[in-house]
């Protein structure tokens, strides 16, 4: 996931830089574009990629997502056209095909590590926390890494050479995903997929929907709510950065987004641990709950918070709520949406769809915050620094509501039991569950001696 949270986020200092170097070109539109077309991409991604997770495999559903993050990163920084505009439509065209990988990795990348995290040989006390590592940590840590990469860059190259960084900044990207795609050669499907997938039998849908939509539905409201307020709230960077200083350089800019996102790796990395002590439901009540707190207390102590210019105090505040967001929902909605919701057979797919519902939030966030802030503006000064904050902690709290009603909590070797009762299920509503499980591990080739770990007759 480090790789999909790379090219995600590199798009940032790209698109600062492009506006200096390109002013006529990158139009409050063409700025808009370039930051949302990855949406686009990553939704498809999430949806086809389900299907292929589930039908054909976990195994080559990373490799294809790989290999297009890994190819269009590279196309992306070697965009050229002999206008700036066909440039700008260069890279938002190779934006859009690597959106695809990234959203591909959700259902492929993040399910087949949540399996792997109950194969035999893993410890059942960390079991939450391999999956919060290999996902929402690798992710926040790409995103401060984006920007760093970029002030690097400019250290290095200066203000005269903004070709060269932003285009560094792109290539650097396809590193990682060379490196995995090398790696995942040599990786095996997860034990549970092996032992329950629906790769050479038909998934009865309507029976699987019966039983798991109150739980889909409700990961995927809450999703939605997480990434319409966490997108957007990105915005608030440049409060900070204009309250210290008003017209600040690249260099600063850099680096404020370097911080910012930085912000987000303690709550993950402390709410890895919270999710195996207490589980991912609690875990992520407990995260939205702190974050609401946060956000009313930002809200109703701004004016003091921000007197005299003094930032400080509102930056640590700020940092902490964006902190207990990643300790709940960022850490834990992966969580949840892979072990929860449904079982190995069709996990894919329904992670896709819940995780698809939430990019569909992010993206009506990015697009619908402006309009609510410049309604807050009409009202009061205060209200426009403060509005939003008050819109997404009372979400939050909604969410947590959400999450305790509606959602089970995940216990060790939560989906061992769960294709269990799966099967159980199935058998019940005169489902053939014999097909179940790939070939050597269905129960026919069992029974018949053909399993693959004992041997044949």
């Amino acid at each position: 996931m480090f790789s999909d949270g790379y090219a995600n986020a590199s798009i940032g200092p790209v698109n600062n830089i492009l506006t200096m170097l390109y002013p006529d070109t990158m139009t409050k539109h063409n700025k808009s574009i370039l930051s949302a077309i990855a949406f686009a991409g990553i939704i498809i991604g999430q949806l086809s990629f389900g299907y292929i997770s589930d039908k054909v495999g976990r195994k080559i559903g990373m490799l294809i997502c790989t290999s297009l993050i890994f190819v269009f990163q590279i196309l992306a920084a070697c965009s050229s056209g002999p206008t700036p505009q066909v440039l700008v439509n260069c890279l938002i065209a190779f934006r859009f095909f690597a959106g695809i990988g990234i959203g591909g990795e959700y259902p492929s990348g993040s399910v087949a590590a949540a399996e792997a995290t109950e194969n035999s040989d893993v410890k059942k006390q960390r079991q939450q926390r391999l999956f919060v590592w290999a996902t929402n940590t690798m992710l926040d840590f790409a995103f401060a890494i984006a920007w760093f990469v970029a002030l690097v860059l400019l250290w290095i190259f200066g203000m005269h050479h903004l070709r060269a960084v932003w285009r560094g900044i792109l290539l650097i990207g396809a590193i990682p995903p060379l490196v995995l795609l090398i790696a995942r050669l040599f990786m095996d499907e997860p034990e549970a997929y092996k032992k329950n997938s629906m790769r050479h039998t038909r998934i009865p849908y309507w029976l699987l929907i019966k039983r798991y939509w109150v739980r889909l539905l409700a990961v995927s409201i809450t999703w939605f709510i997480y990434d319409w307020i966490t997108y957007p709230f990105g915005i608030y960077a440049g409060t900070i950065t204009d309250a210290v200083i008003p017209n600040p350089t690249l260099y600063q800019t850099l680096g404020w987004g370097c911080l910012i996102n930085a912000f987000y790796i303690p709550g993950t990395v402390v709410g890895s641990f919270v999710a195996d002590w207490i589980g991912p439901k609690y875990a992520m009540i407990t995260g939205l709950l702190l974050q609401a707190i946060f956000g009313f207390a930002l809200s109703g102590a701004y004016n003091t918070l921000t007197a005299n210019g003094k930032i400080a105090g509102f930056a640590v505040m700020y940092g902490l709520f964006l902190s207990f967001g990643e300790l709940g929902p960022g850490n834990n909605l992966g969580l949840l949406a892979s072990k929860a919701i449904g079982p190995t057979a069709a996990r894919g797919q329904l992670y896709g769809i819940a995780a698809a519902i939430g990019k569909v939030g992010a993206f009506i966030g990015t697009y619908t915050f402006p309009y609510i802030q410049a309604d807050f503006d009409k009202r009061s000064k205060y209200l426009s620094n403060t509005g939003l904050f008050w819109v997404g902690s009372a979400l939050a709290v909604f969410s947590a509501i959400i999450t305790f009603v509606f959602i089970p909590n995940i216990k060790v070797d939560y989906m061992v039991e769960e294709d269990q009762l799966f099967r159980e299920y199935l058998a019940a509503n005169g489902y053939d569950v014999s097909q179940i499980g790939e070939p050597g591990y269905t129960e026919a080739d069992i029974a018949a001696g053909a399993h693959p770990e004992l041997g044949r007759k």
